[in-house]
């Protein structure tokens, strides 16, 4: 049976979901139809969607249509969960990119629209709600054409808007549609005109990757429907046309067409261009092509965790065939798998199938080694396909459970999350001890804190991550320090004089041994470094780490009978408190190294609120109507970074950032953080 892979995309509320369901509906793989409201729907099945009302992970939905079976990916909206996005492009062969006939083109559609651009995807759009109050398509296409690409033609016109929409008119059938049954009725006398004009400009644009028709249609020959819809199939797919059809997913008006559509103009897995892979055994990079007869190869694009079921792995096949209760190759991870039980998904429902097939998608659970972005493959034919590019993320806090008995259990539950989640991450601060959990933005990681409750019954809060400030001196000095005891018995003796100098930023801290003469038995000595690389973990500011300072023992004194370890270790302890008080100590921060990729027009406002953030440009690359900013700022002012980037460029700029060096906190800033810190205390 031939296959089409589809990705529906679209801005936050579009009406991808309601699509979807329609879709479902209409071509008998449910009986019953849902809506996003009452959180019915087939593809919207986690509780937190449901309640939510957003989709929140992309889900499976095969259908079959006109003898063909065809699965969509319905991919959430929110910006947060691109991660999301980027697995189901990477296994489609065709995107539907969904569009709200009152809001227009959003600034998700635009990113929607750039991904399936990269990933060179052939699109259908879809342009929804013209039942809506405001709902203009004219309009709605004036702004596709603009924003996205003028080869954005449409293949249908609606008839009425708003609350009198009534069907579509077909440009290449010249035919009417009425209501959800489709019935098919003459074009409006009204709209004749409009339409030839508009199947004149299609045709047109059609007919161009085809020279024996062009020539046809400058020789004013007739073209019939058959060749029109070939020359729109082959324009569509080499990218030059982006067929736009209309409807009310919620009425179920102009759905059918789109499944016509998916089934006429987008490719089958051979149509389109072969992936290449690397042949692990000769390091070459080969082409697999879709076809059943040739070893297996596969990759898994998602991977959930669930407390019940288990792990279930998500993979398409592109070459070969993969059965129930076989073994395969993982050339990402060396080594044997074990493939128990195939399904294919439709929501959350498994359907058992015995294999599947080059170009087809399917599901298998409890896989042991295998996560997302591995590829399954014959150990004797060992290949790996590209994997997917995630989103960076740039969004930190600090994660820890309410209760201190549950911190083993969200050390074991983070791991999974992370294994279902590529674009999280997470590690430990060492400067701060803390548990650092980083994301795409602050809705992405408030759904990440829900899951881990409702799946793992781990209850754990979010705060900002603390700022790892460190401690040290800005001038030489020299510090004494005796250490006396006495308590009938032994008493205690150890006397150290330490110089103090810093060292320039990175420098790090050194201890070194200048005694002269045995003023300090050399069994000692070790004690006194003990004891000064105890007392740098404190500062004398606000009790930070010391750095970026050199520490000389040059002299000293001891008691034959009353001196120990101990208390020598006590004596370099003190000393060192007592020469970093007389060292002009400063605070240092972390500064971070930004680069900022945004569009131009946004380049005053990005580095007007770079000044407010004590940052600095270094440097501007503008090319394509883009502009990447290179910039530092203290991390301090960095920590809800994404979330102001994404609202002073309404989501369109993106960054990258990496510690660069330690810097002197300025004076007022420093007081007030050792204040906040001692009130802390």
């Amino acid at each position: 049976m031939p296959i089409r892979n589809v990705v529906l995309l679209s801005h936050q509320g579009a009406g991808k979901t309601s699509l979807a369901e329609f879709i479902l509906f209409t071509s008998g793989a449910i009986q019953r139809l849902g809506n996003v409201k009452d959180g019915t729907t087939t593809s919207d099945y986690d509780p937190l969607e449901v309640e939510r009302h957003m989709g929140i992970n992309l889900s499976l939905l095969p259908i079959q249509w006109q003898g063909m079976k065809l699965n969509l990916i319905d991919t959430p909206g929110y910006a947060d969960f691109i991660g999301e996005v980027r697995s189901g492009l990477r296994v489609t062969e065709g995107a539907i990119i969904v569009i709200c006939a009152a809001s227009g083109v959003e600034v998700g559609t635009e990113q929607m629209w750039n991904d399936a651009e990269k990933a060179n995807l052939p699109r259908l759009i879809f342009v929804n709600k013209m039942d809506r109050d405001n709902a203009d398509f004219f309009s709605t296409l004036k702004g596709i054409q603009a924003k996205l690409s003028p080869k954005c033609l449409p293949l249908q016109l609606p008839i009425g808007s708003q609350s009198d929409f009534q069907g579509i008119i077909d440009l290449v059938a010249m035919k009417a549609y009425i209501g959800a049954a489709s019935q098919e009725a003459e074009i409006p006398s009204t709209l004749r005109e409009q339409a030839e004009a508009s199947r004149e400009k299609l045709v047109e644009a059609a007919v161009e990757v085809d020279d024996e028709l062009i020539n046809k249609y400058l020789g004013g020959e007739p073209i019939n429907n058959e060749e029109i819809f070939a020359a729109i199939k082959k324009s569509t797919i080499a990218g030059k046309l982006v067929p736009v059809f209309v409807g009310s997913a919620l009425q179920g008006i102009g759905t059918q067409q789109v499944l016509n559509g998916i089934c006429s103009y987008l490719p089958s897995p051979e149509e389109k261009d072969a992936i290449v892979a690397k042949n692990v055994s000769t390091g070459n990079q080969e082409e697999i092509k879709p076809n059943s007869e040739s070893p297996v190869s596969g990759l898994v694009f998602k991977t959930t965790a669930d407390p019940y079921v288990g792990k279930l792995s998500y993979f398409r096949i592109y070459s070969g065939v993969i059965s129930s209760n076989s073994q395969v190759w993982n050339a990402n991870k060396n080594s044997m798998e074990r493939i128990g039980q195939l399904f294919t998904m439709l929501g959350k429902n498994q359907q058992t199938v015995p294999q599947v097939t080059a170009g087809d998608i399917g599901a298998v659970a409890r896989l042991s080694l295998t996560t997302t972005g591995d590829t399954l493959c014959a150990r004797e034919h060992p290949v790996i396909l590209p994997g997917i590019e995630f989103p960076k993320a740039n969004f930190s806090m600090a994660i820890q459970p309410q209760e201190k008995t549950d911190l083993d259990k969200m050390s074991t539950v983070l791991p999974r999350i992370c294994e279902e989640d590529p674009s999280l991450q997470t590690r430990r601060e060492a400067d701060t001890n803390e548990f650092i959990i980083s994301g795409v933005g602050d809705n992405h990681l408030e759904i990440v804190r829900e899951k881990i409750r409702r799946k793992f019954g781990v209850e754990v809060r979010l705060d900002l991550p603390m700022i790892p400030y460190k401690e040290t001196i800005t001038m030489s000095t020299k510090a004494e320090y005796k250490h006396r005891k006495q308590s009938g018995g032994h008493g205690q003796y150890g006397h150290v004089l330490l110089e103090l100098e810093p060292l320039p930023r990175g420098g790090g801290f050194e201890f070194a041994k200048k005694i002269v003469g045995g003023a300090i038995p050399h069994n000692y000595i070790p004690s006194v470094e003990k004891g000064v690389n105890e007392a740098k973990q404190e500062g004398v500011l606000a009790g930070y780490p010391v750095v970026d300072v050199k520490v000389s023992l040059y002299d000293g004194s001891f008691h034959a009978v009353d001196s120990s370890d101990i208390a020598f270790k006590i004596a370099g302890a003190q000393a060192l408190k007592k020469g970093l008080s007389q060292g002009q100590p400063v605070l240092v921060e972390p500064i971070m190294n930004l680069t900022i990729t945004v569009p131009e027009m946004y380049t005053g406002d990005i580095t007007s609120d770079l000044n407010t953030k004590r940052g600095r440009v270094l440097g501007m690359n503008p090319a394509n109507g883009i502009n990447v900013i290179e910039a530092q700022a203290p991390y301090a002012e960095l920590l809800r970074y994404a979330l102001n980037l994404r609202s002073l460029t309404q989501g369109r700029g993106s960054f990258v950032m990496g510690f660069d060096h330690y810097e002197e906190v300025p004076a007022h800033l420093s007081q007030k953080i050792i204040a906040d810190k001692k009130k802390a205390e």
